[in-house]
């Protein structure tokens, strides 16, 4: 076998299939291994470059090769397909991998660190227990309502609702044992939510950028996080149009022979980020609608010619730009300056 110069891996649970190329880019190593098997087949190699795919497990498989003393470089899943031919099986996708990871112009995604799968990890469990917050609720009102008990629309009801079923003696005792197990089972989600969101607080007050982009309208702490730990190297990014055109907050492309034909927003990239800043951008608007005459006059300007929904992306973009603007170049948002002194730099 020659000197491999970069190999392709496809990862799984227990079978990793690997695809190498030599310095002629020609096929040198095709190989099956277990998961077993990996760190004396990679400590026998000299140092290569391995492209896997960045899914489930793929940051730390990145940190176990570097410490083998190897290149590892992790490519979004859709930037492998063009490259991996007709047919879907291991093989095919280690050999895509391996020839989309010698392109050039090929884009990477950044190594994680521990810490910051950590923070991740934080607000997918917060989202998860918002989720189980609002379907016990949907079922405790369901039942409840089952017995004519309804209650007024909200979170902060589903307490005074339980307390009108448990002490509602018309009801059978198996019904209200029920619910009193319903009822546990939302106060334990609620502490679990308590004890996250003082997590998420506290991340925040320790984390500089994070404070930073707080400062941004419609970017609150569950924003500057995300933006903290999904986009940990702005500096990838030519300019401040990249970090919303990533995020898919810029128009589809069907432009041909010379006639530009624009379509709805690509929603091509992070589907969380992406539904963070919208929802932040719609709450700017309604501020903006009771401020009247004293909000900003470009978003003013906005909503007296356009759909309050397109308004919401184009404010969403605006706030990805300029989250790019204070992670790459410091400082903080100051309202009512120029674009490129948002960062609070001289004029």
């Amino acid at each position: 076998m020659g000197k491999l110069i970069r190999i392709g891996m496809d990862t799984s649970k227990h079978v990793f299939q690997l695809h190498g190329v030599d310095g002629e880019e020609k096929v040198a190593l095709r190989k099956q291994l277990r998961r077993r098997d990996l760190e004396t087949f990679f400590d026998s190699l000299e140092p290569t470059v391995v492209v896997i795919e960045a899914c489930a497990g793929a940051h730390h498989m990145a940190r176990r090769l570097r410490s083998w003393g190897h290149t590892p470089k992790l490519l979004a899943p859709q930037h492998a397909v063009p490259f991996r031919g007709r047919n879907k099986n291991d093989a095919a996708d280690a050999e895509g991998l391996c020839t989309a990871g010698g392109r050039p112009e090929m884009r990477f995604v950044p190594e994680k660190t521990p810490e910051q799968q950590a923070e991740l990890m934080l607000m997918g469990v917060r989202d998860a227990l918002i989720r189980a917050r609002t379907q016990l609720a949907n079922a405790i009102r369901g039942y409840a309502a089952e017995y004519g008990l309804i209650a007024p629309k909200g979170l902060a009801n589903v307490e005074a609702l339980l307390e009108r079923v448990a002490a509602d003696a018309d009801l059978p005792a198996l019904a209200r044992k029920l619910f009193a197990l319903q009822g546990e089972q939302y106060d334990a989600i609620e502490a679990g939510i308590e004890e996250v969101e003082a997590e998420l607080r506290a991340l925040v007050r320790s984390t500089d950028v994070c404070r930073r982009l707080k400062t941004i309208p419609g970017v609150g702490p569950v924003g500057a996080v995300l933006f903290a730990v999904k986009v940990p190297e702005p500096e990838a990014f030519e300019s401040a149009r990249g970090l919303p055109a990533w995020l898919g907050l810029t128009p589809a492309d069907h432009s041909t022979g010379g006639k530009q034909r624009l379509g709805g927003i690509t929603r091509a990239g992070d589907e969380q980020l992406r539904a963070v800043l919208i929802n932040g951008a719609m709450a700017v608007i309604q501020q903006a609608r009771r401020k009247g005459d004293a909000a900003d006059p470009w978003l003013k300007a906005m909503l007296a010619r356009k759909p309050t929904k397109l308004v919401a992306v184009a404010l969403a973009n605006k706030m990805a730009r300029i989250a790019w603007v204070l992670m790459t170049k410091g400082g903080r948002y100051e309202p009512g300056r120029r674009a490129r002194n948002a960062v609070g730099e001289a004029p």
